[in-house]
């Protein structure tokens, strides 16, 4: 349970037991001052004395027990009377003076106090089972609002889910089709010598680009999967940043773009998962490659626990920007004609929150960049 819904309920118990309390010192008030006055002035109008000491329910469990015993035995009920006063402590005494307490009449008084009496004793108990009754409902309530929504987020889960199969089968139906339209080409001798290679270096590429999808969800789905965990240990934040932008070097110079590099020469210590956020590091320094633009700059930044990858390229259209860590997310034809899957920020999300962090896409970063992917990580 959220633990919004557990103070939530915390909140409400104290409410009613507020209101119990209150509605027990009125009742309190009402029988001393009206009830209980009332009641003897009846038994007495009757010749029936009550006298003691005593809380208001022992003195009405009391009087309830030896009016019951009436309807007894006459030697059995002056044990069983002897019983309840050696049980109530003595507190109190009943004398029954009226000539009118036997016979019919008697009866029809005895079960007319006895009635009384049960109906004084429920309307103490009132408030606790006003309270009880009350709480339940909004406990009822309370859950039933939890299962409508867990309904409505078990409904998008599996709408998302739907969508991403969709997406996977479209992704990797086109390089399928290419390779099996290119190899039956070569397999029945439709391309010529000369001309193979080109076909060949097509089907390679298609391959390596299923391959990068198929292992980009693996990651993806591993990462959602139930029984994983990173395996920390104490490393180097900027060394790890340097190691990743080492790697992806060629690729930057390839685009012509210029790297500007805000790393602390001193260590940056961190508890993490070295393999797991480096690969979230690269697929941001990665989607800075694809989407950066050409001959242009790209910030990358380490700011104690703050790490930021700048490009200036496209920004990115503010509709898609809420959207842009879900899984097979991309923002147009454009974006995915350069080869992104949509995987690769959402991997990267995981692997940050999974290590307490946040990452975020900050299109008002300045410095001549158009926009900035930021990796915040607990100091």
């Amino acid at each position: 349970m959220k633990k919004s819904v557990k103070w939530f309920l915390v909140q409400r118990f104290l409410v009613i037991l507020f209101c119990i309390y209150w509605s027990v010192e009125a009742l309190n008030f009402l029988y001393k001052v009206v009830v209980g006055p009332a009641v003897l002035a009846f038994l007495e109008s009757q010749q029936i004395n009550i006298t003691g000491t005593g809380s208001m329910v022992g003195w009405l469990l009391q009087a309830l027990f030896y009016f019951l015993t009436g309807f007894l035995p006459s030697g059995v009920r002056e044990w069983v009377q002897r019983r309840i006063d050696g049980a109530m402590g003595g507190s109190m005494s009943i004398q029954v003076t009226s000539p009118l307490y036997s016979g019919a009449w008697g009866v029809m008084l005895r079960i007319m106090i006895i009635g009384g009496i049960i109906g004084l004793l429920l309307l103490r108990i009132l408030p606790y089972l006003v309270g009880a009754f009350c709480y339940s409902r909004v406990v009822v309530r309370q859950f039933n609002e939890l299962l409508a929504q867990e309904e409505a987020q078990k409904r998008a889960r599996d709408e998302k889910r739907n969508l991403m199969l969709s997406d996977i089968a479209h992704d990797i139906k086109t390089p399928v089709t290419t390779i099996c339209g290119y190899s039956k080409a070569l397999s029945e001798g439709v391309v010529e010598e000369k001309d193979r290679q080109p076909y060949l270096d097509a089907i390679y590429a298609k391959a390596m680009r299923m391959d990068e999808l198929v292992t980009l969800l693996f990651e993806y789905v591993k990462l959602d999967s139930e029984g994983f965990s990173l395996h920390k240990e104490t490393g180097d934040l900027a060394e790890l940043t340097r190691e990743m932008v080492a790697l992806l070097y060629a690729d930057f110079e390839d685009r012509g773009i210029e790297l500007v590099l805000e790393l602390a020469e001193e260590k940056t210590p961190f508890e993490m998962d070295r393999l797991q956020l480096g690969r979230a590091v690269t697929n941001l320094l990665t989607n800075a490659v694809r989407y950066g633009k050409a001959g242009g700059r790209v910030l990358i930044r380490l700011q104690e626990y703050e790490l930021t990858v700048a490009d200036e390229g496209e920004p990115v259209d503010p509709a898609f920007a809420a959207h842009i860590f879900e899984p097979f997310a991309r923002g147009d034809k454009a974006r995915s004609s350069k080869g992104g899957s949509g995987l690769g920020l959402g991997i990267a999300k995981k692997i940050v929150e999974m290590h307490g962090g946040k990452l975020l896409l900050n299109q008002n970063f300045g410095e001549g960049y158009t926009k900035a992917f930021q990796i915040r990580l607990p100091g």
